[in-house]
């Protein structure tokens, strides 16, 4: 679930409901998309949350695509866990786990639900239940590091661990033992790494530079302090100072592997304590609160500091050049339309002239005219984009900029599919339809390997970023709208070409225009495949660029938008106008439309300015 919805829709929703409740409604409804064919992909593609293999971490003797990773707090049932592993987290924990099931409830809000209060003694399913859901996790392909409860006898643990060990990547220990029993445990985990967990206040440096120098454990896990405020305990969600203080204690005496969990509610709290030592890092009420977004925020961040100046991938100017003779046809395509509308090969087909065409019905002319106008704006519109994505997206070799125009373009190639049914080809348009290809596919060719993932300098939870979230859900609205607009368009093109309010306005039913010339149906028809098709290419790219594009600072994507949306708006309203087609439910689509557009514009301006 990205952020654009979780902060919109269901965060004010589900704050509403008991904490278990909401918690377990997001967690299996994630698990159950998920689950599906094609589901994990799915949630991969919405927030675009895979990490850059630049991030890609070898620690504990394993291979971790990013350094953060997330809390067993979070989901201590182990419901959603199928699910985390796409959200952009490099490894997940499980756990505390105990021998029998301990339902102590689930975190609740506070007063003024802005933290969780937690059990004093966390839920967990018990071990056999534990164990049947681990057996379902490793299809997740991300590391699973299990943590055990502080209970039970010596030889108890001892026995979870070598059962445990045939489940986990690594093993978490709260219990603070004996090196000679240290030693005894070691042996029973079957080459596994084993790290010693404990609160930060209740961290002795010396103790852990002993089980360092003995080479006991392979790492320290350095859990977020609590406060008991009589119900539970309460961890303050931003405390990545008083942590990266622990931190910088255990760097000055060991170089062990330092794991952190909590205190991080901000990009900015994780950059805090990777600059304090910490090798990894683990979300957790910071994640409930800041949105399933956080982890991609982070790694976004932390790619950031990795990343040099950005060069110049080749490729680039074949997709600049593909936009930009898509925006000169589309401005043919608006001169003629704002002219002559109907061209010479038109009346060959017909064989009616243009004159003769006002002389049966002027509104047939103006039809036609509508159509064409609106086409021409979104091929403008198109041209734009996609010359956009190319100058600043594709130059720099950004994989999502890549595969957007890849899967906007086929499907815009493929629409001229629907042109072949009608019994009418427009010359004009299969012309430019050869000029396009060459274009596209060296562009294809050119750019299929180009792998870069975008950086954020966002690091704060501010209102502009907040802001931005309706401005990136307005967005995504309205390039889902244009492109099932342009679905329901060429599937109406295909059966009935005309809609009522059409038929209103031409003052004839289709049969009547049949009987009048049996070729108008097609040439109109074809007219609306090419606007069909055109809307779904066109909506696609509004929808990936603001799936994928909206990262703190990048101005152009804010231009991209602004500028790629005037053409379509301004044509496909003004010709209702001027051809006097104003029903108003045919023309209210457009003005959702324009309304989305305006608060996407609106809301997300700052955000895309801002300077860190």
């Amino acid at each position: 679930m990205p952020d654009w919805t979780y902060h919109t829709v269901f965060k004010p929703l589900l704050s509403k409901l008991p904490a278990k409740a909401g918690r377990e409604f997001i967690h299996k409804g994630m698990t159950v998309i998920a689950s599906v064919a094609g589901g994990s992909k799915l949630i991969e593609s919405l927030g675009h949350t895979t990490p850059s293999a630049q991030l890609e971490t070898d620690i504990f003797g394993l291979k971790i695509s990013n350094p953060v990773g997330l809390s067993g707090k979070i989901d201590p049932r182990l419901t959603g866990t199928k699910a985390f592993g796409h959200l952009g987290f490099g490894f997940i924990e499980i756990g505390p786990i105990a021998e029998k099931p301990v339902d102590s409830g689930a975190p609740i809000f506070n007063q003024t639900k802005e933290n969780l209060i937690f059990p004093y003694c966390l839920e967990t399913l018990g071990i056999d239940k534990t164990f049947a859901k681990l057996q379902r996790l490793k299809s997740s392909g991300k590391p699973v590091f299990i943590r055990v409860r502080k209970a039970g006898s010596f030889d108890e643990k001892r026995s979870a661990l070598q059962t445990l060990s045939g489940y986990g990547d690594a093993l978490i220990l709260e219990d603070r033992f004996s090196v000679d029993e240290w030693k005894l445990l070691k042996k029973s985990v079957i080459e596994k790494p084993l790290l010693f967990a404990c609160p930060s206040d209740e961290l002795d440096v010396g103790y852990i530079e002993k089980l360092t120098y003995e080479r006991v454990v392979e790492g320290v896990l350095i859990d977020e302090p609590g406060t008991d405020n009589g119900m539970g305990l309460v961890y303050p969600l931003a405390q990545a100072d008083r942590l990266s203080e622990k931190v910088l204690e255990i760097r000055k005496r060991s170089n062990i592997p330092i794991v952190v969990s909590g205190g991080i509610a901000e990009p900015k709290d994780a950059l805090a304590l990777f600059q304090a030592g910490a090798d990894l890092v683990m979300l957790t009420a910071g994640y409930v609160f800041t949105g399933p977004g956080l982890p991609k925020r982070i790694n976004e961040l932390l790619l950031d500091r990795k990343t040099q100046p950005a060069s110049v991938y080749s490729g680039w100017i074949w997709h600049w050049m593909f936009g930009f003779l898509m925006l000169m046809g589309g401005m043919i395509a608006l001169l003629v339309s704002m002219t002559i509308v109907i061209m010479p090969y038109d009346e060959s087909f017909l064989k009616l002239t243009r004159e003769e065409i006002l002389a049966i019905h002027p509104n047939i002319y103006r039809f036609m005219q509508h159509d064409r106008m609106t086409v021409a704006g979104t091929m403008i519109s198109g041209g734009i984009l996609y010359m956009q994505l190319a100058r600043y997206g594709v130059r720099r070799g950004l994989q999502w900029v890549k595969k957007a125009i890849h899967i906007a373009g086929t499907l815009g190639f493929l629409g001229i599919l629907l042109f072949l049914g009608f019994g009418y080809f427009d010359w004009l348009h299969g012309i430019l339809w050869l000029m396009l290809l060459p274009f596209f596919w060296k562009g294809y060719l050119a750019t299929k390997n180009h792998t870069e993932h975008s950086t954020s300098r966002n690091r704060t939870n501010h209102m502009a970023w907040k802001r931005s979230l309706w401005g990136q859900l307005a967005f995504i609205s309205l390039g889902f709208a244009l492109a099932a607009a342009g679905l329901v368009i060429s599937v109406i093109g295909v059966n009935g070409v005309f809609v009522q309010t059409d038929i209103r306005y031409l003052c004839m039913s289709p049969e009547q225009l049949a009987g009048i010339n049996e070729r108008l149906i097609p040439v109109i028809a074809h007219d609306r495949a090419g606007l069909g098709s055109a809307l779904i290419s066109v909506g696609l790219l509004v929808l990936m660029l603001a799936l994928w594009g909206f990262q703190e600072g990048q101005k152009w994507v804010w231009y991209t938008f602004l500028f790629g949306g005037i053409p379509a708006f301004s044509a496909a309203i003004i010709i209702h106008y001027v051809i006097g087609y104003t029903t108003f439910i045919h023309i209210l689509p457009a003005y959702i439309a324009l309304g989305l557009f305006s608060l996407g514009l609106i809301f997300s301006k700052e955000y895309f300015f801002k300077q860190t």
